[in-house]
């Protein structure tokens, strides 16, 4: 017993030693700590789904997805550009006045500017605007007085040309009888007769047209001179007052960029009109082709209706030198048809444009094409000068170097 409890004893010393000897603080061995502490959570990473597990559709035709973004932003551009030209189409003699007065302030404003260093503003506007409807009310009198002058030379000439056009048709390779041609001119009377009402009605529908267009004419000067004294005022305001002051800096950017796309597409396109004009006066008078100075100014007009009025123009010009002139000299006005279209494509679109936006052949003629279909003549006058102010637009607010 004594052993025993010696032994446990001697066991028992040691470590009763060493706990009376152990240091404050300090842990002993198998011990609990006073604290637990929180070890930090392991990283457990994203688990990404295998191959297998994505839909079917996403990994056989990625394309599809790609297209089906791109499908529906174009519908939703298409219904915004659909829904802008029927808005201007309810008020379209209002959307006809302001176009007019743009074009009038992207050609005058300039002038009006040069003329500012020397006179009050006010003054600058009025000597602008009534200086050019001087000049073109002397053009248009030019134009009718040359026209009234010839009118009796220009009769019998093209009574005879309609003769040898009659001739012309008889022989190869159309070879018309006298006969069927007399059937269509007695073909041709009896539908102006049949159709007389019509006619009629037509004319003064076209009555009730020329007062519109005086009225837009009327509202378009009105506005212009809005535009050529204070044009950057009416915009700050306008900017000021429907904007929030976190947009007005991105609207102000595609403002500046959309007019000077404007101005740029107005001023060129009107210089490429004249040169134009002035090409098809000299060629026609050289020819000496009936009623030259009308159709050069016909080909100034049509000018403004790319790809398309040009062709139109010329081809009339081509009409009257049969009429007038015969076979040969309207042979020469198609060699100048070919001339002046190679000239207008290569020469003066590439460096009078070249200021503004430059859009390709074919997006041209489709936006002519579609303008024409949604307004008309209208349209196709307006769509080429729309689409370069879009792509202005888009150019300017696009992140990066435009």
């Amino acid at each position: 017993m004594v052993a025993t409890g010696g032994a446990v004893a001697g066991a028992g010393g040691p470590a009763a030693g060493r706990g009376r000897g152990r240091r404050p603080g300090e842990a002993v061995l198998g011990s609990r700590p006073a604290y637990s502490a929180r070890l930090a959570p392991r990283f457990r990473p994203v688990r990404t789904p295998p191959a297998d597990e994505h839909p079917r559709a996403e990994r056989t035709v990625p394309w599809l997805r790609v297209a089906a973004s791109y499908a529906w932003r174009l519908i939703l551009v298409g219904a915004a550009v659909y829904g802008v030209f029927t808005v201007l189409g309810r008020f379209q003699l209002i959307a006809v006045a302001l176009f007019v007065a743009l074009v009038v302030t992207s050609v005058l404003r300039p002038f009006a500017d040069l003329l500012n260093r020397l006179l009050p503003r006010p003054l600058c506007v009025a000597v602008v605007l009534v200086g050019s409807l001087l000049l073109l009310s002397g053009l248009l009198a030019f134009v009718g007085e040359a026209v009234a002058g010839q009118w009796g030379q220009l009769t019998s000439e093209l009574t005879g040309g309609i003769h040898r056009i009659e001739q012309w048709l008889q022989r190869p390779p159309f070879r018309l009888s006298p006969g069927k041609l007399s059937a269509l001119q007695e073909q041709f009377l009896s539908y102006l007769a049949a159709h007389r009402a019509s006619l009629v009605n037509s004319a003064v529908s076209g009555l009730g047209r020329v007062v519109e267009l005086v009225t837009a004419a009327a509202l378009a000067l009105f506005t212009s001179v809005f535009f050529i004294h204070s044009g950057e005022r009416l915009w700050r305001w306008a900017r000021d007052q429907l904007l929030p002051s976190g947009a007005r800096e991105v609207w102000d950017r595609g403002g500046h960029a959309a007019w000077r796309a404007f101005a740029g597409y107005t001023r060129g396109i009107i210089i490429v009109a004249a040169t134009n004009a002035v090409l098809v006066g000299v060629a026609l008078f050289v020819l000496r082709v009936p009623l030259a100075l009308p159709l050069a100014l016909l080909e100034f007009f049509a000018a403004f209706i790319p790809l398309v009025g040009s062709p139109v123009a010329l081809a009339v010009a081509t009409v009257v030198a049969l009429a007038g002139r015969g076979p040969v000299t309207a042979l020469a006005v198609i060699v100048l048809i070919v001339v002046i279209g190679e000239l207008e494509g290569h020469v003066l679109h590439p460096v009078v444009m070249s200021w503004a936006v430059r859009l390709h052949p074919l997006v041209v003629a489709v936006s002519v094409i579609a303008g024409s279909i949604v307004a008309g003549v209208i349209g196709a006058i307006v769509a080429v000068p729309f689409v370069s102010v879009v792509w202005a637009v888009l150019r300017a607010l696009r992140p990066g170097p435009a």
